[in-house]
């Protein structure tokens, strides 16, 4: 009998059961179509993978409790396998969406298929192609004690960090999972856009060449910005063009595509009233980089040409903004964090979180380790960047970060989330936002109330309320 089903031979279910097989697990593997099993057996022969080309046979060939894995495009596709997979499992046994579901789908889910007597949990998996064959970082959520069928499989297959523990723990229920994905997925965002600024301002206000940021990008992930995605930057940017002459990131077009996850938090964040306007300046940034006609219809009508004469040591000036800004995104994060444990009732583990996001995932980076003992510290740490490790980097880098953001304004490079990461600094430090003006409004118009300075309760004023033409 095979321990473990992977339901979904594309690229990362594939993947995945070579992972499962080469930890010593067997593996039954099925597909909706014949022709990407047959694809997986005959590419990558393994004693410990047996295909099956019928669901019944597929779920009949596993050992009880049975453990399914999905790996299947969001949406409709995994309501469909749901239904399909409750007419030959059995009460007790599991299904495993690691699949990037919206997380209210997840919950749904995990209660329809929970009142059949089975078990639904949502996996968050991050780390791509690579993370899935060889080590990713993975965020189960679903029924706590059935959690102990189905964690050697995980924390066998996970990315280790650098002191050894698997960067996989258990989220919490239902929809827990997915969504520490997500949010993970918002930050991710936030950390692209970030460094996309951080080379816009090297090549255009620098001067800089590809091979000059390369060695730049370099240089920066030996310290404190040491990431994978700084690491894959410097060698994006030396990249030669397959198919011509030249650099392949000179090719490349200038727009970006996106999944969803990223607009996903967004829209939750508004939802739960958390400021994440940085990783929302990154959403919003794919978003315009899509409208090419109008950039360069307004390019013609009022763009200007960035100028190359700036300020001394300002390599050094961008690096302390990249992570000031880095700093922000993860606050923003894990705010968002906060804020879903107490609406969905989830113990989220902030610590825990930050620890199994050290490596395997997109946004593996050395901050994630103090961003970890912060939380150890301080459990209920109401801001990330409250914490004295990154109050103390704040103070220093602080004057970097305004005049980046001073420099790509006057000049016209656009680097949205700096100065959101910027403005959201001194919204949250300003003695006084207007809202105190917004809210007279407020009651003006609407006789919506506001509160005083000088004494309790909730207040309206006789206002003139007729409203005339301007």
């Amino acid at each position: 009998m095979a321990n473990i089903g992977v339901y979904g031979m594309g690229v990362m279910g594939s993947n995945l059961a070579l992972n499962f097989a080469d930890h010593g697990f067997s593996v039954a593997v099925c597909n909706v179509t014949p022709d990407l099993t047959d694809k997986v057996l005959r590419e990558h022969p393994h004693e410990q993978i047996k295909g099956y080309y019928d669901l019944k046979a597929f779920v009949g060939a596993l050992e009880r409790p049975r453990r399914v894995i999905m790996m299947i495009l969001a949406g409709k596709p995994v309501d469909d396998v749901i239904d399909e997979l409750l007419t030959v499992m059995e009460p007790g046994d599991m299904i495993l969406d690691t699949g990037n579901s919206y997380f209210e789908d997840t919950v749904r889910r995990a209660a329809y298929v929970e009142s059949k007597g089975l078990f639904y949990f949502g996996v968050g998996v991050s780390g791509g192609e690579r993370g899935a064959r060889f080590g990713p970082a993975v965020m189960p959520g679903g029924d706590a004690d059935a959690y102990a069928h189905v964690a050697p499989f995980f924390e066998a297959i996970a990315a280790r960090a650098a002191d050894g523990v698997p960067c996989c723990a258990y989220m919490g229920t239902d929809g827990a999972g997915h969504y520490v994905k997500m949010v993970h997925n918002g930050i991710e965002y936030a950390d692209m856009q970030l460094i996309a600024e951080a080379y816009l301002l090297l090549k255009y206000a620098s001067g800089c060449d590809n091979a000059q940021m390369s060695d730049i990008f370099e240089e920066w992930n030996t310290g404190e910005l040491r990431s994978f995605l700084v690491g894959i930057t410097s060698k994006i940017l030396r990249e030669p063009d397959d198919l011509g002459s030249g650099m392949l990131i000179d090719r490349i077009i200038d727009r970006a595509g996106q999944k969803g996850t990223g607009r996903w938090t967004s829209i939750e964040a508004l939802r739960e009233g958390v400021d994440l306007s940085l990783i929302t300046a990154a959403c919003n940034a794919r978003v315009l980089s899509n409208c090419t006609a109008e950039r360069a219809a307004a390019a013609a009508g009022f763009g200007t040409e960035p100028r190359a004469d700036v300020p001394a040591n300002f390599v050094e000036t961008v690096r302390r903004s990249l992570y000031i800004g880095k700093i922000i995104a993860y606050t923003q994060g894990f705010a968002l964090y906060r804020a879903a444990a107490r609406t969905h009732g989830w113990h989220l583990d902030y610590a825990g979180i930050a620890r199994i996001f050290r490596s395997g995932c997109i946004i593996q980076a050395e901050l994630l380790g103090h961003i970890a003992a912060a939380y150890e510290k301080d459990p209920e740490l109401p801001l990330l960047l409250l914490d004295k490790f990154f109050l103390t980097r704040i103070r220093s880098y602080l004057p970097d970060l305004r005049s980046t953001g001073a420099y790509a304004a006057v000049h016209g490079i656009p680097v949205p989330a700096l100065l959101s990461a910027v403005s959201y600094l001194d919204m949250l430090c300003a003695p006084q936002m207007g809202a105190n003006l917004i809210q007279g409004q407020r009651d003006y118009f609407g006789a919506h109330t506001y509160e005083r300075t000088d004494r309790p309760g909730s207040f309206h004023h006789q206002w003139d309320h007729v409203i005339q033409s301007y």
